[in-house]
């Protein structure tokens, strides 16, 4: 969909897309600027700039599938909470929960490429064209900032799910893409 639709679907008072799409697509927007950071690099990386070039590539494809893939995990968990009580109340509940815990796959992918995408600009921002060191730096701050966007989602996703390890995961990988969007910002040229 074009980024104009997205944002007007965004902004509307449609359920989704929400904020699982906005962090996927800061995710890949921070990706592509390492893929141009990374191919504008070439003369100071040598042949490492392709691979990096096609790497921040692959995450940016990733993530901006996530944005569509939010909207529809998203979906269930309202049907599921729309869905009737029934004879079985409870019934209700497991289903609801059970949307929230396939909807967390979801940000979890998000908050893992936001983490590559931040130490990918952090490598960049440090051994990359140091005319480019500011595209870096902003590539590191999208991808940590869609990287904490979808870390809040699984918290909230998971609040009621005690034995779900993924929080504790997603916690891991926002501290990684932190530390290296402090990283890139700390590089100097």
């Amino acid at each position: 969909m074009p980024l104009g639709q997205f944002l007007g679907e965004l902004a509307s008072a449609a359920p989704a897309p929400s904020g699982g799409g906005a962090a996927a697509l800061s995710v890949a927007l921070g990706a592509s600027l390492c893929a141009m950071t990374a191919r504008l690099s070439e003369r100071r990386l040598g042949s490492t700039a392709a691979a990096l070039t096609t790497d921040a590539n692959r995450i940016c494809g990733q993530a901006a599938s996530l944005i569509q893939a939010d909207a529809e995990a998203y979906a269930l968990v309202i049907s599921a909470k729309r869905s009737p009580a029934g004879d079985d109340p409870g019934g209700r509940e497991r289903a609801v929960a059970a949307a929230l815990s396939g909807a967390t796959d979801v940000p979890m992918q998000i908050a893992e490429l936001g983490a590559r995408t931040a130490g990918l600009a952090a490598r960049l921002a440090a051994d990359g064209n140091p005319v480019l060191r500011g595209d870096a730096i902003a590539a590191a701050a999208l991808a940590a900032a869609g990287a904490q966007a979808a870390v809040t989602l699984v918290s909230i996703n998971l609040a009621g799910a005690d034995n779900d390890d993924r929080p504790a995961r997603a916690s891991s990988l926002l501290a990684d893409a932190l530390h290296s969007a402090q990283q890139a910002q700390a590089t100097r040229a």
